[in-house]
């Protein structure tokens, strides 16, 4: 059996993934970092991107993130973002309809609306569908 660590990936609303992994793989501001069990300690910046973890048996999983934290202990990796996705929960046909009638909302002058609200109905659909172009990129 191969050496584990246990991962925590963490958004502003939710914990979104708490689980072991056999490798880490996420966007550092210098460029991919790639973090195996027993890892020397290290903090760094995140950048938009995605984040993949080797669960093992060649099985794969991947999330979203817009940035954050990554902290890394010997037996803990920690992720800390403000906004960070499931690759299998983003529904694109949902995001495109989401982002239709937020820019439809955003364009019409006469609704009585808030403009902060379709604002950011709007970065969140768009947050959504850049994730799954990344996601996609990177599966190529």
């Amino acid at each position: 059996m191969a050496m584990t660590v246990h991962v925590d990936i963490v958004s502003a609303e939710a914990n979104i993934y708490s689980g072991m992994a056999e490798m880490v793989i996420a966007p550092a501001v210098q460029g991919e970092v790639g973090i195996l069990p027993l890892h020397a300690q290290y903090i760094t910046p995140l950048s938009e991107g995605a984040v993949r973890l080797k669960l093992g048996n060649d099985k794969e999983e991947s999330f979203y993130v817009s940035g954050g934290f990554l902290e890394v202990q010997p037996h803990v990796v920690t992720i800390l973002s403000d906004t960070a996705l499931r690759a299998h929960d983003i529904d694109e046909k949902a995001a495109l309809e989401a982002k239709k009638n937020a820019e439809k909302l955003l364009s019409d002058k006469q609704a009585d609306f808030e403009y902060a609200k379709a604002e950011a109905e709007l970065a969140a659909a768009m947050l959504q569908l850049r994730a799954l172009a990344r996601l996609r990129k990177l599966k190529k």
